[in-house]
């Protein structure tokens, strides 16, 4: 019996499955209830006591070898059977994902957006397709503006029963659809896109994004606001930077000004950003003039509000200092991976 264990070990450790009809047919032979196995162990049973003692242990060995072997041959056709319906291997390891980022716009919106909402400021939005009413009439801007001009404006239609259309050039146009559809106060934010027909070069753009923010309510003075703006401007750009007001003028608001900031690149010394001057005007701002308020509904000898409105790309320049405002719009992964540290 030992010789016999011994060619069918041979046999066993010299074979290969090239299907899985040859895989059966091994198991049957070996492993089956009627197979070589089987058989084996029903004449050790009438073998004498001292042969069992050196054929058990040979037989059990010879029993492992034959299961072990059918194992491995059938997860290796099982593998194969896997590479040729799919075309690939799906056994190998699999292949990372490189991690993304936040679009730096992104990053910066979200951040002034989290500052201001803790003022208790809402966030509201609007279309980007606009009516005249909406985008200048309702915003104080007369009909021989400049920013009704072509050059500055992309027109989509020009007449109809709402005036002409156009893409929004001001996220303003956010602020008169809430003042018409509710009662004062108000107290939000619209952060969005618009558009100007502009040449685009490193320091313009025919898109770009803003953030607009509007408070009205009984007894608002422009101390609100300049505490406002102060209290946003530390929180964005740190307790050491400096603001100071400048006069200026909006259609919009009366009294206006232009908020500046000390410059976070040369620390307020000059350098080529803010133009030697050691400032950086990064938003327009002022007390909602009546007018708006009465094409809006609302009683100008109750209320008062002031409004502000910031570009994010001026923002993030300062904050990462990126001195093309292209590199915004072009999806290059290499600028992109750039901020993966700031993912959140």
């Amino acid at each position: 019996m030992q010789e016999t264990i011994s060619q069918y070990t041979s046999e066993i450790k010299s074979f290969q499955a090239k299907s899985q009809d040859e895989l059966e047919s091994f198991r049957i032979r070996f492993l089956g209830t009627k197979g070589i196995i089987k058989d084996l162990f029903e004449a050790f049973k009438t073998v004498s006591s001292e042969e069992k003692r050196v054929l058990g242990k040979v037989l059990n060995e010879f029993k492992q070898l034959a299961e072990a072997k059918y194992q491995t041959l059938r997860e290796s056709l099982e593998s194969l059977d896997t590479q040729t319906e799919s075309g690939q291997d799906l056994t190998l390891p699999g292949e990372g994902f490189e991690l993304g980022a936040r679009h730096p716009l992104s990053l910066v919106r979200k951040e002034i957006s989290e500052i201001l909402k803790k003022q208790g400021f809402n966030v509201a939005e609007g279309p980007e397709i606009e009516d005249d009413w909406h985008n200048f009439s309702a915003l104080n801007f007369p009909e021989e503006h400049p920013a009704r001009d072509m050059q500055d404006t992309f027109f989509i239609k020009k007449g109809g029963e709402k005036g002409d259309i156009a893409l929004r050039t001001h996220t303003s146009s956010v602020q008169v659809r809430m003042m018409e559809a509710g009662k004062p106060p108000f107290r939000a934010i619209m952060p969005g896109r618009v558009y100007r027909n502009e040449a685009i070069s490193a320091r313009a753009h025919c898109f770009f994004h803003q953030v607009e923010g509007l408070y009205i309510d009984e007894n608002v003075s422009f101390a609100d606001l300049k505490q406002t703006l102060f209290h946003f401007v530390q929180e964005l750009f740190g307790e050491v930077t400096k603001v100071r007001f400048r006069p200026s003028y909006f259609p919009f608001t009366e009294p206006s000004a232009e908020m500046d900031i000390s410059c976070s690149i040369c620390k307020g010394e000059g350098c080529q950003f803010c133009k030697h001057s050691g400032w950086v005007e990064i938003l327009g701002c002022g007390m909602v003039d009546p007018n708006v308020l009465e094409n809006c509904n609302i009683d100008s000898k109750k209320y008062t509000g002031y409004a502000f409105g910031m570009g994010i790309e001026r923002i993030t320049n300062l904050k990462y200092q990126i001195k093309d405002l292209r590199l915004f719009s072009e999806n290059d992964i290499r600028f992109l991976k750039q901020f993966q540290s700031e993912m959140i």
